[in-house]
C-alpha cells in the first residue's frame, strides 16, 4: 500500500496549483497568493500553451454527463473501489498498483473541489462544487461531425494524472495477460512434497 504515497503526492501538487491560480489569502498565516481572474488566459510557450483559469462542472476535459451531485457521489464510490482494489492487488505488480495509484490521486484531487470548493470559493451547496481547470495547450485541428476541435480541453493536474493513470493501467493489463499469472503469487509445484500413491507394504519392498 506503499503506492497511496504517490496518490497523495498528486493531491497534494494538484490542490497547491488550484490555489496557486485561484488565488488565496490566509493572515493568520502569512500567506497570499494573487490568483487569475476567472476566465482569463496567460501565454507559458507563447499560444501553444497557456494558463487559462476556468471551472469546469462536468468531469475531465469538459465533459457534462448528468449532474454536479452524480460526479460528486461517482467520485467517491470509484475512490473508494481503488482503495479496497489496491489493497487486494498489493502483491501485484509495481506498475499496475502505481498505475491506479495515479487514477486514484487524480480522482481525489477533483473530488476535493467538487465536495468543498463550492462552500469555500464558488457560493454554492456542498457536493455542488466546480473543478478547477487551467492547463490550455494548442491541438491540431479536426472536424468530425460538425464537430471541430483546435485546442485540447482546458484541464488540471488530477485530470492529467487520471489520463496517465488509465493509459498505462491499459498497457500493464495487456502486459499481464501476455505474461500469465505473476510468479510470486504462484505456488511452485516442484517444491511441494507429492506423497507416494502406492506405498510398499508393511516390512516389505516397493515394486
Amino acid at each position: 500500500m506503499r503506492v497511496l504515497l504517490l496518490s497523495l503526492i498528486i493531491v497534494l501538487v494538484d490542490q497547491i496549483t488550484k490555489l496557486m491560480v485561484m488565488g488565496i489569502s490566509i493572515p493568520s498565516l502569512g500567506v497570499s497568493l494573487q490568483g487569475m481572474p476567472l476566465a482569463s488566459s496567460r501565454p507559458i510557450l507563447g499560444d501553444f500553451f497557456r494558463l487559462t483559469y476556468i471551472e469546469n462542472p462536468g468531469m475531465a476535459f469538459g465533459i457534462d454527463i448528468g449532474g454536479k451531485l452524480f460526479f460528486s457521489l461517482f467520485s467517491i464510490v470509484a475512490s473508494t473501489a481503488i482503495v479496497v482494489y489496491l489493497y487486494h492487488a498489493r502483491t501485484e505488480r509495481l506498475g499496475l498498483r502505481v498505475a491506479l495509484a495515479m487514477i486514484l490521486g487524480g480522482a481525489v484531487g477533483n473530488l476535493i473541489d467538487r465536495v468543498f470548493y463550492g462552500v469555500l470559493f464558488q457560493g454554492t451547496p456542498l457536493f455542488h462544487g466546480r473543478v478547477v481547470d487551467f492547463f490550455d495547450v494548442d491541438f491540431f485541428n479536426i472536424s468530425i461531425l460538425g464537430y471541430h476541435l483546435n485546442r485540447w480541453p482546458v484541464f488540471n493536474v488530477a485530470d492529467a494524472s487520471v489520463t496517465v493513470g488509465v493509459l498505462l493501467l491499459l498497457y500493464f493489463h495487456r502486459s499481464l495477460r501476455e505474461a500469465g499469472p505473476n510468479p510470486a503469487s504462484t505456488p511452485n509445484v516442484n517444491s511441494s512434497v507429492v506423497p507416494d500413491s502406492n506405498p510398499p507394504p508393511a516390512g516389505g519392498k516397493s515394486v
